[in-house]
């Protein structure tokens, strides 16, 4: 049995810690939380679990083997540090910090420790995303645009803006779906109820090969949209997390000509096929996840969604953070490797 400890029981992190109660080959040993108020909700929903003040208490323990960080998203890097520092594993909720320079200190100490570090980018381990991945491998073609909706009229948060909150969930959909990094990011945002803390972003990534993603970040919404467009050059493919079932609709559809659609000038024929709603399974993201993050500490494995995974999630929020500060101008990314 993997032994757990989780740090955080705020609005998401009380999920984190009851899928990991529930998390078969693990245990949960103790939870941290600062707030007494919610240590009082913790005790009858996981009796015989350890409750604890502060993080730092948990990982003092020789009887956890892996932690769970859910904490606010300004403490992420910090605490994987520490996590690394007293040789746990390392579960982190995303994003991995929030400046380039704290993802890459934060990984660098998960290697130097020898631990393992799974970031918590939680729509790859969807299994509707995870068809629409295979969907768009074997079915799309080559992949010319992404465009991604995440609104809602959501919570205004003071450490992070709606960029930081929503972006990487979309952005690492979009890395995963290009296979590539972006070279250049460009992004537009305001801040209409907390001056500084962005409420509505929008965000272009533009890839090597002319190819765009598109992403509409909003606090400010009346609909609750949670939607992915994929559009390749033989077929589309659409994800919409709000569809009690029917999540991922495959499009035949497309333009077509003597030498290929997309080529101007060209006496293009539109191609109007079906429409087809493939199956998956109805797994909560939440517990493929956590599973999959056992599993790899049991394994000795590296995650789906490493520390690289989660720096090149940061470098993209960063590029887009310094554009939106000067004025929507693009900025240039260099590979990661650089």
């Amino acid at each position: 049995m993997i032994r757990l400890g989780s740090i955080g029981y705020g609005l998401w992190g009380r999920n984190v810690t009851r899928v990991a109660a529930a998390t078969p080959g693990a245990r949960l040993v103790a939870v941290a939380e600062q707030d007494a108020k919610r240590r009082e909700q913790i005790a009858p929903r996981h009796p015989g679990v350890d409750l604890l003040a502060q993080g730092d208490d948990l990982l003092a323990r020789d009887d956890i083997d892996a932690v769970l960080i859910a904490t606010d998203a300004s403490s992420h890097g910090e605490m994987v540090c520490r996590a690394a520092a007293a040789g746990k594993h390392v579960f982190v909720e995303k994003p991995l910090a929030l400046t380039p320079e704290g993802a890459r200190r934060a990984s660098a100490a998960t290697q130097k420790a020898g631990v393992l570090l799974q970031v918590g980018h939680l729509m790859r381990y969807h299994p509707a995303v995870e068809l629409l991945f295979d969907v768009a491998k074997s079915e799309l073609g080559r992949i010319r645009c992404v465009a991604a909706q995440r609104l809602n009229f959501g919570k205004v948060r003071s450490d992070e803006n709606v960029l930081f909150s929503l972006g990487p969930h979309d952005i690492s959909i979009m890395l995963e779906l290009f296979g590539q990094e972006p070279v250049a990011v460009a992004a537009h945002g305001a801040s209409f109820v907390r001056q500084g803390i962005e409420d509505l972003c929008f965000v272009t990534l533009h890839f090597r090969d002319g190819c765009i993603g598109q992403i509409h970040l909003s606090w400010l919404d009346p609909h609750k949209v949670r939607r992915v467009t994929v559009v390749g050059d033989r077929k589309m493919a659409v994800f919409d997390d709000m569809e009690p079932r029917e999540k991922v609709r495959v499009y035949d559809q497309g333009f077509e000509g003597p030498n290929g659609y997309w080529v101007y000038g060209e006496n293009l024929a539109q191609r109007t096929g079906e429409i087809r709603v493939p199956s998956f399974p109805a797994t909560e993201p939440l517990s493929v996840e956590l599973a999959h993050f056992v599993a790899c500490v049991r394994d000795g494995v590296e995650p789906r969604t490493p520390g690289a995974d989660g720096i090149r999630v940061v470098d993209v929020l960063d590029a887009a953070q310094r554009s939106m500060r000067q004025g929507g101008v693009p900025v240039e990314l260099a590979p990661l490797s650089a």
